[in-house]
């Protein structure tokens, strides 16, 4: 018997085949071969993950651990439960410690957002803006012991600011900045702002820059002012950046230290300590590691918590919008 082929190019008698069943064939044997690729990438990324557990995580879970521990740094410590946080809430240091703090992360969160956005706002389309940006860039990018040792020597007893003073004849303001409590903190929070605000100027220029044109466009034409336009157009559209501004100054100004140490390193009688100067001082000067780990937990805690709460509550208002 002679086969012959229908127009198809097929032998009468044969059983078609679908034609997708190739294409699946291919399909799935290239998903299995990019799970291979997958398996092999996953392997690469093994040493990163184990160093960068034990950097970030053995740490913190050694904190935990001896703050639950009466030790003085060696060995794993006597485990006392809970009496270092008991002694924590007690400690009339701490509480003026936590007063101290709320000064502090006020006026280095509320003084830079507040110069940043004004800085970006006004230097926005002037010719020559890059310039005045990277001017209050700089001092950002010094380390915090550099502009502490700056204005310490600006607000010392015979610093820079009691010699203008005298220069101009008003000797009775002058003062013992860095000695006297509040004016020791303010002297600090003036030294942060000049450190922070640089940054907080380039965050607030790109949210300017990424509103849209036709928005303010619009507002003009319905006879906008300026004060209008920035409440109604400009200060909403800056709702991310905003949350991201403040959610990284309210964590930078929590867990300050160099500044504070350099300039007064708390004093005087502990009144400008921070939390973290109170860690340093309870664990390596009074060798009370197990006090100290505790109040790393309660910093560690806020900056933590402060930081999720300002940038969910921050971006979630705006994902509604």
């Amino acid at each position: 018997m002679i086969q012959t082929k229908n127009k198809l190019g097929r032998l009468r008698g044969d059983t078609p085949r679908p034609s997708w069943l190739g294409f699946r064939n291919k399909l799935e044997s290239a998903t299995n071969q990019k799970r291979k690729e997958g398996f092999g990438t996953y392997l690469f990324l093994v040493p990163a993950t184990v160093g960068v557990l034990f950097v970030l995580l053995y740490p913190v879970l050694r904190t935990l651990w001896l703050s639950l521990t009466d030790t003085e740094g060696a060995g794993l410590g006597k485990f006392i439960g809970l009496t270092n946080y008991k002694t924590l809430v007690k400690d009339p240091i701490l509480l003026r410690t936590m007063s101290n703090v709320a000064i502090w992360t006020f006026g280095t969160m509320a003084l830079p957002v507040f110069l940043g956005l004004v800085i970006a706002y006004l230097a926005l389309g002037l010719k020559g803006s890059a310039i005045y940006r990277m001017i209050f860039l700089l001092p950002y990018v010094l380390s915090g012991v550099a502009v502490a040792s700056i204005w310490f020597h600006i607000f010392q007893t015979k610093g820079l600011v009691n010699q203008l003073l005298a220069d101009i004849g008003l000797e009775r303001y002058q003062q013992s900045w860095l000695l006297n409590y509040p004016q020791n903190t303010i002297s600090m929070i003036i030294a942060a702002t000049w450190s922070g605000t640089g940054l907080i100027v380039i965050l607030f220029t790109v949210g300017l820059q990424n509103i849209p044109l036709q928005t303010v466009e619009a507002a003009t034409l319905d006879g906008a002012n300026g004060w209008q336009m920035f409440r109604s157009i400009i200060w909403p559209q800056l709702k991310q950046i905003r949350a991201v501004v403040i959610g990284t100054a309210l964590a930078n100004s929590l867990r300050t230290f160099d500044i504070v140490w350099v300039m007064t390193q708390g004093g005087p009688s502990r009144t400008s300590e921070t939390l973290g100067v109170t860690m340093y001082r309870e664990s390596f000067l009074l060798n009370r590691y197990g006090y100290g780990a505790s109040i790393a937990v309660l910093l560690m805690v806020l900056v933590v918590s402060v930081s999720y709460f300002s940038l969910r509550g921050g971006l979630k208002r705006e994902s509604s919008l």
